[in-house]
């Protein structure tokens, strides 16, 4: 029996990869993407030019065959190079040597890569065309080019990878609630750049690491590119008292702020007020969604299901072990779509849900913990934890960014421990206060061992 012809909405990461999975499990597959193809007009920005590709990420793409072709455009990350208010700076490890670290990719780099690999597959994309409206009933879409001219298409089978912004969630949503929530973080961004130096050293910082200036209440990050240059992004609250982008309307007062609270990283950004003046603020919210699809006619997938703050830099990894998982159930169940859709929510909601806790957290870790005495003596009790019993510890961050094991065990797995370390601990600052034998003994009675690791 012929496999079912599947109409995706949206060609981003998410959608091109997705889209090239089912290609290859011999789905017919049609991609509507809103944007002009960026291979020909370039890149259209809007969002971070670079992202954060860990595991889970890479594990989709070796699946996809493209692995190498993307690792070939990404810059090492091994940890974070903390810069204090005082104090010299320092690198805090993501893994435990070289073989556990994350890379610096560039999201038009990747996302034409994807593209490009998904034509090679045998699917038909169509740029220019935005979803106008859905006729869920009838299994009919609305497209409409920049022009405003409208045309009907068939789409019995209708997959939504079309981000944060979803049209097709609305329209799912105007048919049948699909009981979305959207908290705001109340706190927004604005991106800035590091630009590539001259010489042998094109990188004017470290560039094998990801840059966090914590400040308590905001920071700033910046993430090394290929070419030399870091993508620098300011995080603030949204509104109040100073600091806030409210206080910082123009490049004139941003400047001032630089100067008192990020006096070393001013200094590389020479078109500073070109900046910040001509880059927008951002928002940042968390998207939740009690259904994701409407039997086996529509279903989202990605940002367009569960848009997630970028703190844990999983937003893609998620998106894209969502790819894996969903061309597997199609291609096991290709004429049962609403089984496959169903059993794709259930398999995925509660680690969506997961990283979105974890991701929330992390920002608060980043801006401000990554300069306590009290987390680093956790952070340094966990590594010795870890060193000494692997199979019944291992940090949070590791199970996240370094295994596939799934979000929600990682995330109450990492609640379990660390009301171990605290209680190891007993409010002290220095790890060294551990006698190590106890604390072994404690934590292989109170925890049972992990569950094998699949790494890459």
């Amino acid at each position: 029996m012929a496999r079912q012809t599947i109409t995706l909405i949206g060609g981003g990461l998410v959608g091109a990869l997705l889209a090239q999975l089912l290609a290859k499990r011999g789905f017919a597959v049609d991609v509507f993407e809103k944007r002009p193809d960026p291979r020909r007009s370039g890149f259209v920005g809007g969002r971070s030019i670079n992202l954060a590709l860990a595991e889970r990420g890479l594990q989709a793409l070796r699946t996809a065959g493209l692995e190498n072709d993307v690792m070939e455009r990404a810059v090492m990350m091994r940890g974070r190079m903390v810069h204090p208010r005082e104090g010299s700076s320092g690198l805090q490890r993501y893994g435990v040597d070289d073989s556990e670290v994350i890379w610096s990719v560039s999201r038009g780099g990747l996302n034409m890569l994807l593209l490009d690999a998904a034509e090679a597959a045998g699917v038909t994309m169509h740029f220019g065309q935005g979803l106008a409206a859905a006729d869920i009933d009838a299994r009919r879409i609305t497209l409409a080019d920049d022009s405003g001219v409208q045309r009907d298409w068939d789409a019995p089978v209708l997959i939504g990878a079309d981000g944060a912004g979803s049209a097709l969630r609305a329209a799912m949503d105007d048919y049948s609630p699909l009981g979305i929530r959207v908290e705001s973080l109340g706190h927004s961004y604005k991106e800035l750049e590091i630009p590539p130096g001259h010489g042998a050293n094109r990188f004017a910082i470290e560039p094998h690491a990801l840059h966090i200036w914590p400040r308590g209440g905001y920071m700033c990050i910046a993430l090394p590119n290929t070419e030399g240059s870091f993508t620098v992004t300011l995080f603030l609250p949204a509104h109040g008292p100073h600091p806030s982008f409210d206080t910082l309307p123009d490049a004139a007062a941003a400047s001032a702020f630089f100067r008192s609270d990020f006096p070393d990283l001013l200094p590389l950004i020479p078109d500073f007020a070109e900046d910040y003046d001509s880059h927008p603020v951002g928002t940042l919210s968390t998207l939740y969604l009690d259904r994701w699809h409407i039997d086996g006619r529509a279903l989202l997938i990605g940002d367009a299901a569960h848009a997630i703050v970028p703190f844990h830099g999983q937003g893609m990894n998620c998106g894209f072990e969502d790819t894996v998982v969903l061309a597997n159930l199609l291609a096991e169940s290709p004429n049962d779509t609403a089984d496959a859709f169903a059993e794709f929510q259930r398999i995925r909601k509660p680690n969506a849900d997961a990283i979105a806790a974890m991701a929330l957290e992390n920002y608060i870790e980043m801006r401000d913990s990554v300069a306590d005495p009290y987390y680093l003596a956790k952070r340094e009790l966990g590594a010795r934890l870890a060193e000494r019993a692997p199979q019944h510890f291992m940090a949070r961050y590791r199970m996240v960014t370094f295994t596939h094991l799934p979000y929600a065990y990682a995330f109450e797995r990492g609640r379990a421990q660390d009301v171990l370390l605290e209680q190891l601990l007993r409010g002290s600052t220095n790890a060294g206060d551990v006698p190590m034998d106890a604390a072994v003994a404690a934590l292989q009675a109170t925890l049972p061992p992990l569950p094998p690791l699949r790494h890459g």
